[in-house]
C-alpha cells in the first residue's frame, strides 16, 4: 500500500526514495517502480531497539535525506528519521512524538479513511486535495526468478493456475476455514485448473489440511521467499485470499483476486483493483476487528459459504 505514497512523490518530481522497513516486507521494495534503495530495519516485531535504531540513524547521516515520512504511528518507528538529523520529519501526531516528528498532522480520520490516503496525505500540504484517481498500488515481477522457481519446484503452467492463500498474519478471526477453501480447490481442479497454495512457513498447517484434503493441491507455504511468491502469483489466473499481505500483492500484480472478509472491513483496507471482488457475510458482530472471534463460533466467515466463491470465480 505504500507504493500509492510513492508514485505520489514521483509524480511531485522527488529524484531518489529510500524505503526503510524490517527484513519481514523490505524485499518488496525492490519490486516496487520508483524505490531507488532498501535499507533493513533489524529490530524485531515490537521490540523497541533504541540502541539500533540510533546507530541506524546516525549511519544514514551521511545520505542528508532532505525529507523523512513516517507511516507507522508509533513512537520507536519515527526513532530513525530523528536520529539521522532529517530536515523535515512528517508523520501523524500519536504516541507522544512531539520532539520526533518536527512536521505533524492531526489526523481527520473522516475525511482520511482507507490507508493509502492516510499515507498520500502526508506527501502533500496540510489540508491539500488528494490527486484523483488515487494510483493503485504495482509490483513488478521477476520473469528470470519465475523461470527458475518453475524449474526448481517443478511447476508447469500448460493449465490456469489458481492461487489460493488461506492465511493471514493478523489472527484466526481473518481466516476463511481450510475446509472451504478445499472444496472451491476442488471445484477448480475439475473443472481443469491447477491449484497453487501460497503462504507463510506459519501457513503451512493450514495449507496441509487443503492438501490433504484435495491431494492433487500443490502447497508451497513455506517452501518460498515473499519475492518468490511475488514471481508466482503474477502468473495466476486467478487468486482467491484472505485480507491479508498476499491479498494487497496480488491487486497491485493486476490479478483477478477474490478477497475474502471476515472480522475486518474493506473499508480500510480494501483490495485496490479494478479485478478485485469482495465477498463477506453482513453479520450483526462484524466486522469486530478482533485477532480471535470473540463469540467463539466465526460465523462470519464459517457462513460464507464456499458455493459463492466457485460462483464468483
Amino acid at each position: 500500500m505504500a507504493h500509492t505514497l510513492v508514485q505520489v512523490l514521483k509524480g511531485q518530481g522527488v529524484c531518489e526514495i529510500h524505503l526503510l522497513a524490517p527484513p519481514a516486507t523490505l524485499p518488496l521494495a525492490d519490486r516496487m517502480p520508483g524505490v531507488s534503495r532498501a535499507i533493513v530495519l533489524s529490530v524485531g516485531h515490537g521490540e523497541i531497539g533504541l540502541g539500533k535504531r540510533r546507530a541506524l540513524g546516525h549511519e544514514l547521516r551521511k545520505e542528508t535525506y532532505s525529507r523523512a515520512l513516517v507511516l507507522p504511528n508509533s513512537l520507536k518507528s519515527a526513532l530513525v528519521p530523528f536520529f539521522a538529523n532529517i530536515p523535515r520529519r512528517t508523520g501523524w501526531q500519536g504516541e507522544a512524538r512531539f520532539k520526533l516528528l518536527n512536521d505533524r498532522r492531526v489526523l481527520d480520520k473522516t475525511r482520511y479513511p482507507l490507508m493509502i490516503e492516510r499515507f498520500m496525505a502526508l506527501a502533500l500540504p496540510a489540508g491539500a486535495d488528494l490527486p484523483q484517481p488515487y494510483p493503485m498500488p504495482v509490483l513488478s515481477a521477476d520473469p528470470e526468478n519465475l523461470q527458475r522457481l518453475l524449474k526448481d519446484l517443478d511447476l508447469r503452467l500448460d493449465r490456469g493456475v489458481v492461487v489460493l492463500c488461506p492465511g493471514a498474519e493478523f489472527g484466526p478471526a481473518k481466516r476463511w476455514p481450510a475446509e472451504h477453501y478445499a472444496t472451491v480447490a476442488r471445484h477448480a481442479i475439475d473443472s481443469g485448473s491447477q491449484v497453487w497454495l501460497l503462504g507463510s512457513p506459519k501457513d503451512q498447517a493450514d495449507c496441509a489440511d487443503i492438501r490433504t484434503r484435495v491431494p492433487e493441491a500443490v502447497n508451497l507455504a513455506g517452501r518460498t521467499r515473499l519475492v518468490d511468491a511475488v514471481d508466482l502469483m503474477s502468473v495466476a489466473t486467478a487468486v482467491i485470499c484472505n485480507d491479508s499481505g498476499l491479498m494487497h500483492v496480488a491487486c497491485a500484480l493486476g490479478r483477478r483476486t477474490i478477497a475474502l472478509y471476515g472480522s475486518t472491513s474493506p473499508d480500510f483496507t480494501p483490495p485496490l483493483s479494478e479485478d478485485a471482488l469482495v465477498l463477506s457475510e453482513a453479520l450483526d458482530c462484524s466486522p469486530c476487528f478482533e485477532r480471535t472471534c470473540p463469540l467463539i463460533h466465526m460465523n462470519c466467515l464459517r457462513q460464507l459459504a464456499p458455493e459463492r466463491v466457485i460462483e464468483a470465480l
